[in-house]
């Protein structure tokens, strides 16, 4: 790492501490040439490989627009859509893979939202996966029916 006061190619690290909640590290360091200290603030970039084969950094808050997209008209806040942002990049972070399929993170999108509203997620699976009928919302809807009757027998 190069000093940013006098471009010296070393430097030593005084310190290292978790920043934003374990996604990046924050580094103190001294260089040996001129003294001075400097922070540097590492992070571990996300790609996101598209179907095109484009590659683009993954962003919270475009899972955010598409979420919101599928709320509209729905009593979800900006917390709560934060949040499952933020559950969809630990999940997807969680793969330990610098790159990801686009597919994947719509995948790790689904299960937050069926649990944040029922409604928005049959919004967004339906465009996610492609519906052609009322028989896939139908089907959608049962695997639904059926997924919260084995929560609620589990829970008895």
């Amino acid at each position: 790492m190069h000093c940013p006061y006098c471009r010296h190619p070393d430097s030593r690290v005084v310190d290292s501490r978790e920043a934003e909640e374990g996604a990046a590290i924050r580094r103190r360091r001294s260089c040996p040439n001129c003294g001075r200290r400097f922070t540097t603030v590492e992070t571990a970039i996300l790609s996101v490989v598209k179907r095109s084969g484009v590659t683009e950094p993954f962003s919270r808050e475009k899972v955010i627009r598409g979420v919101r997209r599928a709320c509209q008209g729905r009593e979800v806040d900006d917390d709560a859509l934060n949040l499952l942002a933020q559950q969809v990049e630990d999940a997807v972070r969680a793969k330990g893979s610098p790159e990801v399929p686009s597919h994947e993170v719509g995948l790790a999108i689904l299960g937050p939202l069926r649990d944040l509203d029922e409604v928005a997620y049959l919004r967004f699976a339906s465009v996610y996966r492609s519906f052609t009928s009322a028989e896939d919302f139908e089907r959608e809807i049962s695997e639904m029916r059926a997924a919260r009757a084995r929560a609620g027998a589990t829970a008895d």
